[in-house]
């Protein structure tokens, strides 16, 4: 969930209230496709959330992430699921995780695997992805990066990696907001981090996760962490670490049975 520039705003009295990703302003942004949208923070600050970049196809600065994905790919906080189709279309395995049914229900809409589920509940194949993503500011989920990035390494194969995406500039913050839409409707409050990119160098070394690359893209700022000290995931065409599909698998078309006098 990456945000573009804060904005300071009188605080109003909400009209509604709803739960906090599943709810109803971030579901009907998610069903048009448009915002406004915001995080709101307990004085009042609004940042606002990028809703039409994130129900669009990759732009130019997501396709830099997505060609550094390695082997299966898992997407941490999907929302409508524009890099789990996008991930799948370039030959990869990938499964998108969201709280939000909404979210979900987009991305099943657009091709992609999904399940709802948050990173903290147990997943398929933990230990065994190739990538993780956090993209659009999701090294803000649950509003401890520490814990989250530890629970990623467990997520993801030793030498695997994490492509993560910073706030655009240097902040480092835990707070409690709330969704709220241009209408005043809110959802509950829930934990949030943001991290610009020397507090996710910081969170990473702090976590065990070596900072392999950054670079920047359209004025996004973006970082490949791989999972422990040692060298980073092998080479393209190596033997993986499990021969065991991450996904599953379609099952085979049913064999043909012929009767008496069929041709064959």
């Amino acid at each position: 969930m990456t945000t573009s520039t804060p904005v300071s705003r009188p605080t109003a009295a909400p009209v509604a209230t709803a739960a906090a990703w599943g709810g109803d302003p971030y579901a009907r942004a998610l069903a048009s496709g448009r915002g406004p949208l915001f995080l709101r923070r307990e004085d009042g600050w609004l940042l606002p959330l990028e809703v039409e970049r994130w129900c669009a196809p990759p732009d130019a600065a997501d396709r830099t992430l997505l060609r550094r994905c390695r082997g299966a790919v898992l997407d941490i906080g999907c929302g409508p699921g524009r890099l789990v189709a996008a991930v799948a279309a370039r030959g990869l395995p990938a499964l998108g995780l969201d709280v939000s049914p909404a979210a979900v229900a987009r991305t099943k809409g657009a091709g992609g695997a999904v399940l709802r589920r948050s990173v903290f509940d147990r997943l398929p194949a933990e230990g065994r992805w190739g990538t993780a993503l956090l993209a659009d500011g999701n090294i803000g989920i649950g509003g401890d990066p520490h814990a989250l990035l530890v629970r990623v390494a467990r997520i993801v194969r030793p030498g695997g990696r994490l492509l993560t995406e910073a706030a655009a500039h240097e902040v480092d913050e835990r707070v409690t907001v709330r969704v709220e839409d241009g209408h005043g409707r809110q959802g509950r409050d829930f934990a949030w981090a943001r991290l610009g990119p020397a507090a996710v160098r910081a969170a990473a070394r702090a976590t065990g996760w070596t900072v392999a690359e950054e670079w920047t893209a359209d004025g996004r700022r973006f970082a490949v962490l791989v999972n422990g000290p040692g060298p980073e995931d092998p080479p393209r065409g190596a033997p993986a670490v499990s021969e065991r599909p991450l996904l599953p698998r379609p099952a085979p078309p049913p064999r043909p049975t012929y009767g008496p006098g069929s041709p064959r």
